[in-house]
């Protein structure tokens, strides 16, 4: 969005400066642009509002790369609030940007020295050891940080996004379980546990798999993504040495899902029952062929 920076006053600035902050936006280049041609000169207008201007800017400054103008606000707030934690924890921001990881983590230790309740400096250290590519010592620290607070559902997410890079999929699907507790109703939640589920392999797996696409499809009937899953564990079920009844089951399920799927393709809307018992399952070349429709063309290799 373009602003008519020569027709703003201070006072506009200063209101647009706070919606964003309540909106939590970071709009890093526009806030550097007024600043520089409005606010950096009329600051101490501010009143008490200013040291979260000088905040915002400084994170703003951060991402731009304008080191200087960080440096400023970092020196001006030090001089105001010289034992803040808070302005600590922005001079490691600071030195994460210079890439001095060490002297960064250094600060961060002293802030967790001084408060260990304090999260801001432990999830840092986490997204330090992230840039460093040091993913083992991100995951320890995040398991550090998890005990602690166990609550915290993006602390859980970003622990799970590790191990899978690390190929520890048994503990992603722990930490997707323990973000299943704090909201069991999303269908996003019960689909990202039902592809690791199914990426360990497995029969046992599989089958907890096909539980939470179902879950997931229950939740939101249009979720194309779950809906392909459970179709895919049908298929490798219905081809196991389960039973004879429940590959029968699995088979209807497929059938099912391949119409749903085929439906939502197509954009036709509206209901689809399950097949009666009575009626066939279509046989598996036709199912891999209607699905390859309903996908438009997608490669899809029959399993051997």
């Amino acid at each position: 969005m373009s602003y008519n920076i020569e027709e703003m006053s201070w006072s506009d600035v200063r209101n647009l400066f706070r919606k964003w902050r309540d909106d939590n936006e970071r709009k890093s280049d526009d806030v550097m642009l007024m600043w520089d041609a409005v606010l950096a000169d009329k600051q101490n207008k501010l009143g008490n509002e200013r040291h979260l201007v000088l905040e915002q800017v400084m994170i703003a400054a951060l991402d731009c790369g304008r080191i200087e103008t960080a440096e400023d606000c970092i020196r001006i707030l030090t001089a105001e609030f010289p034992g803040s934690l808070r302005v600590q924890k922005y001079k490691s921001m600071l030195l994460e940007a210079l890439e001095r990881y060490d002297d960064a983590l250094d600060v961060l230790d002293q802030i967790i020295k001084k408060d260990e309740t304090n999260a801001a400096p432990r999830k840092r250290k986490v997204a330090i050891y992230k840039a460093q590519g040091k993913n083992g010592d991100a995951i320890r620290e995040l398991c550090d940080y998890m005990k602690r607070f166990m609550s915290d559902q993006e602390g859980w997410h970003e622990l799970c996004s590790l191990y899978l890079a690390e190929g520890e999929y048994a503990k992603a699907a722990f930490c997707m379980e323990e973000v299943l507790l704090h909201n069991p109703h999303s269908h996003l939640i019960h689909q990202r546990l039902a592809d690791i589920r199914y990426t360990m392999g497995g029969l046992d797996n599989i089958e907890i798999a096909k539980s939470y696409y179902c879950q997931a499809v229950k939740l939101n009937n249009n979720n194309l993504r779950a809906l392909y899953g459970l179709f895919l564990c049908c298929g490798h079920i219905a081809n196991s040495k389960a039973s004879l009844s429940k590959r029968k089951e699995v088979q209807k399920l497929a059938q099912w899902t391949m119409e749903r799927i085929q439906q939502k393709t197509a954009g036709t809307g509206g209901s689809i029952n399950l097949p009666q018992s009575g009626k066939a399952a279509p046989a598996k070349d036709d199912q891999l062929a209607a699905l390859e429709q309903a996908f438009g063309g997608l490669d899809i290799a029959k399993a051997n």
